[in-house]
């Protein structure tokens, strides 16, 4: 192998030549015949520039250039600090540079197509294209490698000596590498390598192969995926997340993963991605379990099947504008989130509920307009194990229709402003348990009914200031099914007999509204703090009239006297309700108020007041039955909300206050409670909540969100937690994956310290029956803040007050190590205490080398 080539002289060294521009030949044309013409040195014409100079050597048949200077031969492009083109052997030579402290600067930088080296100095031939490059440094993929000599064969294989690679940011001073002598490169295709070691911190490792063979390309590849090893106190040994990943093409992959536990426990997981550009994105996973606690004959022993089923799609609105279709699918056993052997979901455990949609709608450009919708919706309750699903709901809307508008001009008055509508739903309602959904009996179980409505209304001014509105609506139920109700005499009791076949009924309501908008200022002097308050309010009276439908309803026997005195309808419970046999004739009352200060301007410079909302509501409303005999009043319910501390601490309450009087017994009595004795109002309940999101960076970390623990099921935030995918711990638990946030390495102590907190805080106040009781009463906190540029700490707990006890605790710990990755999660105390401890290489590329240990308490599946 040939030598690297002397340094080149530097600039002061050189005596710059009084001609510096290549000489011009006359030639006289002379016609040769083809057959004896020879073949051009050089198959293109070479471009070259430079900063300080070119020197032309017409003997030795040399070109220098100096100081920045530029090659260009068909595909390839070559900058250093001085190239030589040699005209007779079709070869070029190219190096650094010394500037005026003596450091080599303007290392050469060789393009070829795509292919990017950056060697100290490199030998390259025009005609056979092959190249000798001395501490070569070029990217491949995620990879980064330096040889000390790198032998270019043609356009698409590399020799390499005595080389590292490694993901590092840094190739010069890694904080890893593998260092191997031999290495076959085929850029953008593979890396073939003999025998390797790993070395950390510039110290060799005992971690070392024989030989290894590295996939390079941008697309997907299919290929392994190492398990990591573990244990648990009741399943034993375990190999968890071990698979094959198939690369299927450029719009579609899958990932089948997989565990095994020695006591005969195993999982399985399925996980899709794809998307169509402009069309529609989305991604799929798919989990079972079959869980085994202890061993089979002891008293213990347990088996459990448990799965979950996420769906997420989403489509262009470009690709359609007319067509839309979007899926947000989580459902499963009741149980997952808390048995799963796979997933940390300490934010999913604690909520109790799982939701599911999936949507379908179309608009119609008629005249008038018509939509139409189709949704299947999943709710399910983690604690009750109860499901309730629509499979579907039918929805066909049309447009609001003016029959006496005038086709041009404005809607005004009372009957230019008469519009209908017409709305139909049609649902098929199920709800059912666990232990049989999707079975048989859910099905027959299942409710459908369709409800048409037309809606007829109107608004008009009246006394200029009050907007009027009024509207009857008919509405026509349709059920498939109905019931008989009567005494059953072998069973002692009053049964209902399900009745097969179409009915149908009818009902009609009238209501009416009056409203205004008020508005007051309180001025106290543009000299003054605050300068003024401004308040809204909008009173509003409301009517509404339903007749009674009587004629719908039956007697039946209730005790086998043959008496038939209790009355029913056949349509009782149904999903669209039933006629209502009492009449409703009711008066609502409704009262909002804003408030709104006008504060004067910290900043001298700024002429206008600032604006700030006092109160964003403050709402007052109350019904009055016209119609009954007694306890015409209902509660008055008050409540409001404001923001606080430049609108981060988002404050509601709200209040519910009787006027009537209780009983000894509890019941309310038409008796005011001031008449009894009380105040002019019997608070019967009161609730508050807090919550307050801040950041050293105006809440640009505050926003950052739990997705995967939302998606789960749990809260968007981490006040219960982050949620841990045991299957890929490269992620942060943080949320904070920006790989170009690198720390100078000087930069060990930070005066600022990033850092956000999250806190909500609920009280709730009972006193229905004289009990005086606060019934609820928590804090929570998270918390999370940067020690160092490289160091995150973060903490999740709570406090109930009522309990007296603390809530559920979480505490992270994470290391940023350049390439490599480094946490710590424990949960320190509640009904799954936990840690896990995780080290790796960030780059997808190097996922599989990594030290993954957790220890799980052990569970009793329930």
């Amino acid at each position: 192998m040939q030598k690297e080539p002397n340094s080149f002289p530097s600039k002061n060294q050189e005596t710059k030549p009084e001609n510096t521009t290549e000489p011009v030949l006359e030639v006289t044309e002379v016609k040769v015949p083809d057959s004896l013409k020879k073949k051009p040195l050089l198959e293109d014409k070479i471009k070259r520039k430079a900063v300080d100079y070119e020197k032309f050597d017409q003997k030795k048949k040399l070109i220098t250039l100096y100081n920045k200077a530029e090659v260009y031969y068909q595909d390839i492009e070559l900058k250093s600090g001085i190239i030589v083109i040699d005209y007779n052997k079709s070869e070029v030579y190219a190096g650094r540079i010394k500037d005026s402290t003596g450091a080599y600067t303007q290392r050469p930088v060789f393009k070829q197509g795509s292919n990017v080296v950056e060697p100290d100095s490199i030998r390259f031939n025009f005609k056979t294209k092959k190249a000798l490059v001395w501490n070569s440094r070029t990217d491949q993929g995620e990879f980064k490698v330096k040889a000390e000599i790198t032998k270019k064969e043609n356009d698409s294989v590399y020799f390499m000596k005595r080389a590292r690679f490694t993901t590092a940011q840094d190739v010069d001073d890694p904080e890893y590498y593998f260092q191997t002598n031999k290495v076959k490169l085929v850029p953008g295709k593979k890396v073939v390598v003999g025998f390797t070691n790993m070395v950390i911190a510039d110290v060799p490792t005992p971690l070392a192969l024989p030989f290894a063979f590295f996939p390079m390309t941008e697309k997907s590849r299919s290929g392994l995926i190492i398990p990591n090893y573990n244990d648990s106190n009741t399943r034993g040994f375990s190999l968890q997340n071990g698979g094959y990943y198939f690369a299927l093409s450029d719009n579609y992959d899958l990932a089948v993963l997989g565990d095994y536990y020695t006591n005969g426990s195993y999982a399985m997981r399925f996980e899709s991605s794809y998307s169509k550009k402009y069309k529609f994105s989305g991604n799929v996973n798919i989990r079972f379990e079959n869980l085994i606690n202890s061993e089979r004959g002891y008293p213990d022993y347990s088996r459990t099947n448990i799965y979950n089923i996420q769906w997420s799609h989403s489509k262009d609105s470009k690709s359609n504008p007319n067509s839309r279709f979007s899926a947000s699918v989580n459902l499963g056993s009741s149980k997952y989130f808390v048995n799963s052997i796979n997933q940390v979901n300490v934010g999913s455990r604690l909520n109790n509920t799982l939701s599911s949609s999936i949507s379908y709608s179309k608009t119609f450009n008629s005249v008038p307009q018509v939509n139409l919708s189709l949704t299947a919706t999943h709710s399910q309750n983690t604690n009750t194990e109860q499901i309730n699903m629509t499979l579907p709901t039918l929805q066909l809307s049309v447009d609001r229709m003016y029959p006496f508008a005038p086709k041009d001009g404005t809607k005004k008055g009372f009957f230019k402003n008469i519009n209908l509508q017409y709305n139909l739903r049609g649902e098929n309602r199920i709800q059912t348990t666990d232990s049989l959904f999707f079975k048989p009996q859910m099905f027959k179980d299942a409710k459908i009914g369709f409800q048409h409505s037309i809606p007829l209304s109107t608004n008009f001014k009246v006394f200029k200031y009050l907007s009027a509105t009024t509207s009857m609506n008919y509405n026509e139920v349709w059920y498939l099914k109905t019931i008989r109700r009567q005494y059953d005499a072998r069973q002692n009791k009053v049964v209902d007999t399900e009745i097969q076949g179409f009915d149908a009924f009818r009902t009609y309501s009238f209501s009416a509204g009056l409203g205004t908008t008020i508005y007051g200022t309180f001025n106290f002097g543009e000299t003054k703090k605050i300068q003024a308050i401004r308040h809204v309010m909008r009173p509003n009276v409301s009517y509404s009239y339903t007749p009674s439908f009587s004629k719908y309803y039956d007697t039946y026997d209730s005790d086998g006297s043959g008496t038939m005195i209790k009355e029913y309808t056949r349509f009782d419970n149904g999903i669209f309700g039933s006629p209502g046999k009492n009449m409703s004739n009711n008066l609502g009352f409704n009262l909002s108020n804003t408030f709104e200060a006008k504060v004067t301007e910290k900043d001298s410079t700024k002429t206008e007041p600032k604006k700030v909302m006092l109160l964003n509501n403050l709402n007052f409303s109350t019904n009055y039955d016209i119609t009954a005999d007694s306890l015409k009043w209902s509660p008055m319910r008050v409540s409001g909300g404001t923001l606080l501390f430049k609108q981060k601490m988002n404050v509601n309450f709200g209040v519910t206050l009787d006027p009537y009087a209780i009983s000894n017994t509890g019941r309310r009595i038409d008796t005011w409670n001031i008449d009894n004795g009380g105040s002019l109002f019997r608070m019967t309940s009161a609730n508050m909540t807090l919550n307050y999101a801040f950041s050293s960076k105006d809440g640009d970390d505050a926003e950052k969100k739990n997705t995967q623990g939302e998606r789960n099921g749990g809260r968007e935030d981490d006040l219960f937690g982050s949620n841990t995918d045991l299957s890929d711990r490269r992620q942060s638990q943080f949320g904070d994956d920006d790989e170009d946030k690198e720390a100078a390495p000087s930069e060990l102590f930070k005066y600022e310290l990033p850092w956000n907190v999250t806190l909500a805080y609920s009280l709730t106040y009972s006193n229905n029956n004289r009990e005086k009781k606060i019934t609820g009463n928590s804090l929570m906190v998270s918390m999370n803040t940067d020690l160092t540029p490289k160091w995150k700490i973060g903490a999740s707990t709570g406090y109930d007050f009522v309990q007296k006890g603390v809530t559920f605790t979480q505490l992270r710990f994470e290391r940023d190590l350049l390439s490599w990755r480094m946490d710590f999660n424990w949960v320190p105390f509640g009904d799954n205490p936990y840690w896990g401890f995780f080290i790796g290489i960030k780059s997808g590329v190097l996922s599989d080398i990594k030290w993954d240990k957790r220890n799980q308490a052990d569970r009793n599946l329930r």
